[in-house]
């Protein structure tokens, strides 16, 4: 094998040999080391039975005091010098995690716990070791790394379909024990029944290549937080994420982090489906959400709403009416807005008669969700304004709708 970094590869080699000795002696004292019973069946053939140690949790229960070791402090601060590991040292180990306990987390235990896995427990084999470091070396000084995120999703149901969303998003089934074979207490943090319902079944997914110089992650928080939100306005559904997400870099555990509050809190109704329209709508306002950035009445538009999801009685009514005024009342106010509001999602003079009644007073979050697809997707908040009041003086028609009037019924809530 060829080594890359000498220095390095001798203080992680110390480091899970002197492991693997601690490890054994607290077997020796009595520690029980779990097995799995493993039947192997093929046709024509008897079966094959394995019994299997379960290294990972054996090594998970004693993690505090394997970083107290003075070979783990040793091992950290080589790695430490390595500037290819700084994207490591970002790992989110906690919610108060220095770079040290991160490098340990994110590098040192999989370290640890592949070796042991090619071992078959903890009696040391040279060539295991090499094995899993040469994989490790391929992730730190790689010509790229790819980062991946994901979160359970909830309220929602695909068909069965993996769904591109775009800027490196996508819905897609959860396959059992995905989790669990990197993050092994990731079964006591997925929400309940999750698997085992039709609304339960997927998974939102983020994944990103990075240049090899990168040293931040991506903000896969805000990321999964900006597809919830697209989905929402996109099918009506009470979907949610989370209550946390799961990191990896390299196919290694990077961390497990919070989602972002409204969007892992699920509203109240009946769960929905993302159907291949929807798909595509929530596509497009995935696309155009990065704006909402450039535009703060946009963005407060869209929070009032999400935050109305979460409301009832005059609570709701009151950040629907805010809602509304930030997204097309300007300096005019809530009627405005409702007769701007209208002419946008109307064809005809009684259906726009309709939506601006719909509009007024308490405004229906079904409509006001409407006309935030169309303020979105139409893309310049500002020139959308000016139009609307042209078409309302009869200056000129009322602009494009991206939605259109036959596709209105499969947009409705």
């Amino acid at each position: 094998m060829v080594v890359r970094a000498p220095h390095l590869h001798s203080a992680l080699r110390a480091f899970c040999l002197g492991t693997f000795r601690a490890l054994l002696l607290d077997i020796e004292r009595g520690a029980e080391l779990p097995f799995a019973f493993e039947e192997h069946t093929s046709y024509a053939k008897p079966a094959l039975y394995e019994y299997r140690p379960l290294v990972k949790p054996f090594i998970e229960q004693r993690t505090h005091t394997l970083r107290k070791r003075p070979d783990a402090q040793l091992a950290v601060e080589e790695l430490l010098r390595q500037p290819a590991a700084t994207i490591f040292a970002r790992a989110h180990a906690g919610p108060r995690a220095r770079e040290d306990e991160a490098l340990f987390g994110s590098v040192l235990l999989p370290l640890l716990m592949d070796t042991a896995e090619i071992c078959g427990g903890f009696d040391w084999d040279d060539d295991a070791f090499d094995r899993a470091y040469s994989a490790l070396e391929r992730a730190l000084f790689g010509e790229r790394h790819q980062f991946g995120a994901v979160a359970p999703v909830i309220g929602l149901t695909t068909g069965g379909t993996t769904i591109e969303l775009g800027r490196g998003l996508r819905l897609r089934l959860f396959a059992a024990g995905e989790l669990a074979k990197l993050w092994p207490e990731a079964n006591g943090l997925l929400p309940t029944d999750f698997g085992r319902e039709p609304d339960r079944l997927s998974v939102l997914e983020l994944e990103r290549i990075l240049d090899a110089g990168a040293v931040e992650p991506p903000d896969s928080p805000g990321e999964l937080a900006d597809a919830i939100t697209a989905i929402r306005l996109a099918t009506s559904a009470p979907v949610a994420a989370g209550p946390v997400l799961f990191e990896r870099l390299d196919w290694r555990p990077y961390g497990i982090r919070p989602v972002v509050p409204i969007a892992a809190t699920q509203p109240a109704g009946e769960p929905g489906r993302l159907d291949s329209f929807r798909a595509t709508v929530a596509q497009d306002l995935l696309l155009k959400l990065d704006e909402a950035d450039d535009d703060p009445e946009l963005g407060e538009a869209i929070d009032r709403w999400e935050l109305s999801l979460f409301q009832d009685g005059p609570f709701r009514a009151e950040q629907l009416r805010e809602s509304l005024a930030a997204l097309l009342g300007g300096s005019d106010g809530l009627w405005a807005a409702a007769v701007r509001g209208a002419v946008l999602l109307g064809d005809t003079p009684r259906a726009r008669a309709e939506l601006q009644e719909r509009l007024a007073g308490d405004p229906d979050s079904d409509v006001v969700r409407r006309a935030l697809v169309e303020t979105i997707l139409h893309g310049d908040r500002a020139k959308l304004v000016q139009t609307l009041d042209e078409s309302i003086l009869g200056l000129r028609p009322a602009p494009t709708r991206h939605i259109h009037a036959t596709d209105t019924r499969a947009l409705a809530g």
